[in-house]
């Protein structure tokens, strides 16, 4: 038979979706709770979904079935939505260059594209702060990217803190990084940027020649009294030489719940970067059509409904994390729980309660053999192991080996069966 690639014949699946990979081998009559991906449950906005129960009638484009081609940035109106959100957030939307894509997963790729080194070179890697998102270290594998990382410690008290500025400006000093990923409502660790911290990590990439791209796919859902953080609020006044060397990642997926539209955006401040994003991205034709239209809705919709949307969200969000942290703490005394100021995680890590551990090997017991009786059924728990989320060196200890993040997306009634599903799993595997 014909051989694979190397990358192909060494990939496995990402640590978000093994889980639910392994528990689909399963023949027995388990339930899952599924939180190891963040497939958020809720009903889109309203405008949204009234596009798309009425893709046939008159009003539509696509009432007679036809289904074209858009062009690579995609319908002017859903460019325009993203505008009208970001104004929504306070943001000056002059002089931003906006483009359509498959999700914030293509647009990762095409920022990673645009700014790291060539294939099979160390030159102009990727700055990452973790625990990363793990799409970002993937996406640069597969294009043949480097990466390198500084990392935050998930402190006993369920914080997680950015290391100093100078931790991070030595890293940058050493390694010479082309840009700095950021993600101020961060994934997975739900660490919120404030606007302060924003400007220095901008003034650090002004000083350095560096572009600062910003994950801003969870923007809006903070559960702090201070303002929206975001990389279009930084000013000039503030950060001198930032104006040019700004990227953002958008996404229809967790503020909109929109999770299989897969409609994202690729912003910046950059012209000529957004002309090259967008030449880059005709080998892919366009995003969605249909997807891109019922995004578009957002485009009409008033700032005072845009940010009752935020609002509700974030009730939603707020409640479900106040009840589940405390829960967990005391089904397992000892176990630190992350408290998020932002986004839509928790990281669990047990490190305080086993001297060993490997939660990649526990996830997997839970999706293959793990369950616990409630009353209503056999359950067991899906998350999703952080090592993945860490560049760990050779030989170094890998903090994910003891931590899980656990995403808020099913149900109120399913998220509070996961403190007692939690600790029954975890002394069923350490008990074996």
């Amino acid at each position: 038979m014909p051989v694979f690639s190397k990358h192909f014949d060494a990939i496995t699946p990402s640590a978000i979706r093994m889980a639910q990979i392994e528990f689909a081998k399963r023949t027995d009559s388990c339930t899952a709770i599924n939180t190891a991906i963040g497939n958020v449950s809720l009903p889109m906005h309203p405008a949204m979904t009234k596009r798309m129960l009425a893709l046939g009638e008159t009003a539509s484009p696509f009432k007679d079935g036809v289904v074209r081609y858009t062009t690579t940035r995609g319908f002017e109106e859903t460019n325009e939505a993203y505008m009208n959100i970001l104004r929504a957030s306070d943001c000056s939307t002059e002089g931003l260059y906006c483009q359509i894509t498959t999700g914030g997963s293509q647009a990762m790729g095409l920022a990673i594209l645009g700014v790291c080194g060539d294939a099979g070179t160390e030159d102009m890697p990727l700055l990452l702060i973790d625990a990363a998102y793990t799409n970002y270290a993937s996406f640069a594998r597969r294009l043949g990217r480097a990466t390198v990382s500084v990392s935050r410690d998930l402190k006993d008290n369920g914080t997680f803190e950015l290391p100093s500025l100078d931790v991070i400006e030595q890293k940058i000093k050493e390694t010479k990084p082309n840009a700095l990923v950021v993600i101020p409502y961060d994934n997975p660790t739900g660490h919120f940027y404030d606007h302060e911290t924003m400007i220095k990590l901008a003034k650090l990439c002004v000083e350095h020649d560096m572009w600062i791209i910003s994950d801003e796919a969870y923007r809006e859902l903070h559960f702090t009294a201070q303002q929206t953080s975001s990389i279009w609020k930084i000013t000039e006044a503030e950060v001198p030489g930032i104006s040019g060397r700004r990227i953002s990642i958008e996404s229809a997926s967790k503020v909109w719940n929109g999770c299989g539209l897969r409609i994202g955006a690729l912003i910046t401040d950059n012209e000529r970067f957004s002309e090259q994003a967008v030449a880059e991205n005709t080998a892919e034709l366009c995003s969605g059509a249909i997807d891109q239209y019922v995004f578009g809705a957002l485009a009409h919709e008033s700032k005072a409904d845009l940010n009752a949307w935020f609002e509700t969200q974030r009730n939603y969000y707020r409640g479900i994390h106040e009840v589940l942290i405390d829960a967990l703490k005391e089904e397992l005394p000892g176990l630190i729980v992350s408290t998020p100021d932002a986004s839509i995680y928790s990281v669990v890590d047990v490190r305080n309660l086993v001297s060993e551990f490997d939660a990649s090997e526990f996830v997997k017991f839970c999706a293959t053999q793990g369950k616990v009786q409630m009353a209503d059924g056999e359950f067991t728990l899906l998350v999703a192991p952080m090592a993945g989320f860490y560049s760990i060196q050779s030989g170094d200890k890998n903090p994910g080996d003891f931590q899980m993040r656990i995403a808020y997306v099913e149900s109120p009634e399913n998220m509070k069966r996961i403190p007692h599903l939690f600790a029954e799993l975890f002394k069923q595997y350490t008990q074996r």
